[in-house]
């Protein structure tokens, strides 16, 4: 029997009932919400699962959502199941001021440096990794610059050339209204 979004979700929901929620089908992929502390009960179901065989950790990165209280950061798991070819996404969500998730790396060991990316960039603290320090950014840095707490550009700047961040529209449109209003002055 083809393994198909409507078994996997049958099987989960025999083993997991409504603990998982949020069943969605974007673009055909299997995603869905478990609670944080479930993380590595379905992780590890779906690994072992014979029917299912997830034993392909395809990524795994964070989002943030600055406005949903309690749940700020999100952890995303995308798995492979290479034999079937079939692909599924599940979340986790955890508060900003306590981000622990149990680490997947005794289960997938493509999580180990997944999970530190994931650390550097989001402060997600993946409890039991091996190894969990700063992989890509400075050891001292005291934030986590992919979190949205931050503008995105200081409006401000004046050293910067909108012609060279493609913005040359922009920039011509706002020179355009900036002389005309300049004329418009100096008739007056």
């Amino acid at each position: 029997m083809a393994l198909t979004n409507e078994l996997i979700k049958q099987r989960l929901t025999e083993k997991f009932g409504e603990q998982l929620i949020d069943w969605v089908e974007p673009y055909g992929m299997l995603t869905f919400t478990a609670p944080k502390d479930f993380n590595l009960k379905v992780l590890q179901f779906l690994f072992d699962e014979e029917e299912l065989r997830f034993r392909f950790l395809t990524d795994l990165q964070a989002v943030h959502y600055p406005d949903n209280i309690g749940e700020e950061l999100a952890v995303v798991y995308h798995l492979h199941n290479i034999v079937d070819n079939i692909r599924i996404r599940f979340k986790v969500f955890t508060d900003i001021n306590q981000p622990d998730i149990f680490s997947a790396t005794a289960l997938y060991q493509a999580a180990n440096f997944m999970e530190r990316e994931t650390f550097d960039f989001f402060g997600i603290n993946f409890l039991g990794h091996p190894n969990l320090i700063r992989i890509l950014n400075v050891d001292e840095m005291d934030y986590f610059p992919m979190r949205k707490e931050f503008p995105l550009e200081d409006q401000t700047r004046i050293d910067k050339d909108d012609e060279m961040f493609g913005r040359e529209l922009v920039f011509r449109e706002q020179n355009k209204i900036k002389a005309t209003l300049e004329a418009d002055t100096k008739l007056n």
